[in-house]
């Protein structure tokens, strides 16, 4: 319903309230997919359904931009929303049909104080990093925001101490394990999705290239992504789960590196492939992995908060590092544009950032475009050369700690005392 929603909105504020309730739906659905994978399968069958799981979660976080891109490029924007109608009642019809009732779940108090002040403190650091991307970071309401941001924190973790029934228990932090989990979650998701829509921006509004042609050039980034993810499943019932996620990190990571290195002033749409060939790599190996291990380092009580805490970490990171990689964008176009002697650099290199470079050579004369022309074409590839380098350090760092994190271990994850207090 809140697609239809979207699709049909009026105005902003509609759009954004309905965002919000699609929100609340897909946090719902990520909370209780593995739990629902855990009770209907096991041993290798369970491996192989993560893997499968992985591959089509994989894939369609990179092929959605590209769907979204071919519908607006041929319909409009609420096409993006109206799409999801059919698919939703597909699934749902699904979902009644073949998912049997299992036992009554317990019922648990909604932790309102824990969900509102985790949210404050998301938005308000996003928002901040948006600002300083917009109006620089001397900008003193970025700082404000950052401030509420930490502070909110704070008070998350105080209420999350202090609650009965928490939204996240913080004694499953304790484990270093489920740590891992986390940061390869959001380290994953920042390293290797974050700069697609940097690349996506370079090639439609300085390449030239339809959104169809520049989706069908990160196609490559999917399909390496389904086949490689569908392919592991039944390695993932052991204890290799580190090891297969921190070597997606590298190849994730690696892919960054090699995409900021081909990507330069006269470079093609053919420069980024190599580079989303490698990030596809990391993606299947690790997207699937992530939640087998969330899983494997919790109580089967604590399932559906593990999977919800990946799936934040993931969609958070991945917000963070869109607004992140902005700045770093706007900062090495910013470069190269006052080095040509552009006026106003900073601006044009956020408007370069943007999607606004037809605009820009629109509002100077006709004997002055090429020039231009020029020097936003190679401040462009060095903003998407930075986006794609810093995208990649943080990937090959997130292996580094995955290693170092989720080191085989005897000891089980959480205490028998602690999974009783669960049941309890």
């Amino acid at each position: 319903m809140s697609s239809l929603v979207c699709g049909i909105a009026p105005n902003p504020t509609v759009l954004i309230v309905a965002r919000v309730v699609q929100g609340i739906g897909a946090t719902t659905m990520a909370c209780t997919t593995f739990a629902l994978l855990n009770n209907s399968y096991s041993g290798r069958d369970q491996g192989v359904a993560y893997g499968v799981w992985g591959a089509v979660a994989g894939a369609s976080s990179a092929v959605g931009p590209i769907i979204g891109g071919v519908l607006t490029d041929l319909a409009s924007w609420r096409w993006i929303f109206f799409v999801n109608l059919p698919v939703s009642a597909v699934a749902v019809a699904l979902c009644g049909w073949v998912l049997a009732d299992g036992e009554r779940p317990r019922r648990g108090r909604v932790d309102v104080a824990g969900m509102t002040t985790f949210t404050v403190s998301a938005a308000a650091a996003t928002y901040a990093l948006i600002r300083a991307n917009e109006h620089g970071w001397s900008n003193a309401v970025t700082w404000w925001l950052l401030l509420v941001a930490a502070v909110s924190l704070v008070a998350f973790l105080l209420v999350e101490r202090a609650s009965a029934q928490p939204m996240l228990d913080l004694a499953l932090l304790r484990d270093r394990s489920f740590v891992g989990v986390l940061v390869a979650a959001g380290a994953l998701f920042f390293g290797a999705f974050g700069a697609l829509m940097y690349t996506q921006i370079w090639m439609q509004s300085v390449l030239g290239l339809t959104a169809i042609q520049a989706g069908a050039v990160g196609l490559p980034l999917s399909v390496m992504a389904f086949l490689v993810s569908g392919s592991i499943g039944r390695f993932l019932h052991g204890e290799n789960r580190g090891r297969i996620i921190a070597g997606g990190l590298f190849a994730a990571g690696v892919g960054g590196v090699l995409g900021a290195l081909l990507v330069h002033g006269e470079a093609g749409w053919v420069a980024p492939i190599p580079g989303f060939l490698a990030i596809g790599l990391g993606v299947g190996l690790a997207t699937a992995t992530l939640s087998s291990a969330a899983m494997a380092a919790v109580p089967w009580q604590r399932a559906g908060m593990a999977t919800g805490a990946v799936n934040t970490a993931q969609q958070l990171s991945f917000a963070l590092g869109i607004a992140t990689l902005g700045s770093v964008f706007t900062a090495r176009a910013a470069d190269v544009l006052a080095d040509r002697a552009v006026p106003e650099a900073e601006a044009t290199a956020r408007a370069i950032g943007g999607g606004q470079s037809a605009v820009l050579l629109q509002q100077v004369p006709i004997e002055a475009r090429s020039a231009l022309d020029e020097a936003v074409r190679v401040a462009a590839a060095a903003g998407v050369q930075g986006t794609l380098a810093v995208s990649g350090v943080v990937a090959l760092l997130g292996s580094a700690l995955v290693l170092l994190l989720m080191r085989r271990r005897d000891n089980p994850v959480v205490e028998v005392a602690e999974a009783a207090e669960v049941l309890a």
